[in-house]
């Protein structure tokens, strides 16, 4: 009987989703503790030093269930679609959560910005502050911010899967 090859799309969807359910906790646990109105960064460190563990993992499994065979394409597809899918499922939540669960956050967030921005520059200019605050507004808008974000997963699974890929392969 022969062992049916897997499928990189599928293999992979399912850490896709799995790493977006790990970023999506880590936003949870920082919203109801008051970490991000804080602007506190440390809980995304779990989330970046996990994104490439997952997608060596993954990897490493598909080659296992590929009969121990492993091309560099097949690689660097698994590390796209783990950071599509993570990228997904990550900006359902935020839209789910900007417009229905605390549709005033962005506007909290904003002034908090500000008031780092004023505590961090003192000397700055009623100007320099609107200027300021402008790039932060165009970073907070949901379209700008989740391509930004699903561009950034997409990056950095080609590159986490492009070094796996090149450690892990194995053709025949």
């Amino acid at each position: 009987m022969e062992t049916q090859k897997p499928t990189v799309g599928k293999f992979a969807r399912n850490y896709g989703i799995i790493l977006g359910v790990i970023m999506v906790l880590i936003a949870v646990v920082s919203y109801v503790t008051g970490m991000a109105l804080r602007g506190e960064q440390w809980p995304n460190i779990i989330y970046y030093v996990l994104f490439p563990i997952i997608i060596f993992y993954a990897i490493s499994q598909f080659k296992k269930q590929n009969a121990n065979q492993l091309k560099l394409g097949e690689a660097i597809k698994i590390g796209l679609v783990i950071g599509v899918f993570s990228a997904l499922v990550y900006i359902i939540y935020g839209l789910i959560f900007i417009y229905l669960i605390d549709p005033d956050f962005m506007n909290q967030m904003m002034d908090v910005a500000r008031d780092k921005m004023l505590e961090n520059n003192p000397d700055m200019t009623q100007e320099m502050v609107d200027q300021g605050m402008k790039f932060v507004k165009m970073f907070t808008n949901p379209v700008v911010g989740n391509a930004i974000w699903l561009a950034l997963s997409l990056f950095f699974g080609l590159i986490y899967s492009l070094i796996g890929g090149l450690v892990m392969k194995k053709e025949q």
